[in-house]
């Protein structure tokens, strides 16, 4: 069976060959499985193109933080579903996670914060969940995607103020708020295709 378009590009901007050529290495069946499953359900995209190239370029970004292709494309689709339920840009999104945890789902701060997005576990007695566990990644970005919102939302969308809340340092400047944005810009802001003429 003949790799379909949308596949031959999603693999190519992998840097893999969708049909490798005799005595060449095969094409790494688990990211192949992985963007598979990721995009057959693309809820969150408008369409399943849309979400191979996401899934695709942002694989490549967050490749040097988390190695295990399966688990990398599978945390991106959960970030960019929660990202998308909350009306939170997914590029944000990621940018709070690498200030926050630097994508380690099992990190803990000094105050006690869990998981991918820092969260806090009393927020699980004040919604009367005790047992969910904010390392795993799809609860963890669930609460930390409806909290950021919230704090968007109080800010009238200023940004800033609402990052540093997230963060808890609204009375400390804006420091938080400048990594975040920083890193939103240099790592994981979508990309405009180069114009020709320049």
């Amino acid at each position: 069976m003949k790799p379909t378009v949308k596949w031959v590009v999603a693999l190519c901007l992998l840097g893999m060959q969708a049909v490798p050529l005799a005595g060449e290495r095969d094409v790494d069946p688990n990211i192949v499985s992985a963007l598979r499953q990721a995009v057959e359900d693309h809820s969150s995209f408008d369409n399943s193109v849309d979400a191979l190239i996401w899934l695709a370029d942002m694989s490549e970004r967050l490749k040097p933080s988390i190695s295990d292709p399966f688990y990398r494309v599978s945390l991106l689709k959960s970030i960019h579903d929660e990202a998308t339920r909350t009306g939170l840009s997914p590029s944000l999104v990621l940018a709070v996670i690498e200030v926050e945890s630097g994508f380690d789902r099992f990190a803990v701060s000094n105050s006690g914060a869990r998981g991918l997005m820092q969260v806090m576990p009393f927020w699980k007695k004040e919604i009367g969940h005790p047992q969910d566990d904010l390392f795993y990644p799809p609860t963890n970005l669930r609460y930390g995607c409806t909290i950021l919102h919230y704090y968007l939302k109080a800010t009238h969308n200023k940004l800033a103020p609402a990052l540093a809340r997230y963060n808890g340092s609204a009375d400390f400047g804006t420091d938080y708020a400048s990594r975040v944005l920083s890193a939103y810009r240099v790592q994981w802001r979508q990309r405009q295709a180069s114009n020709t003429n320049r």
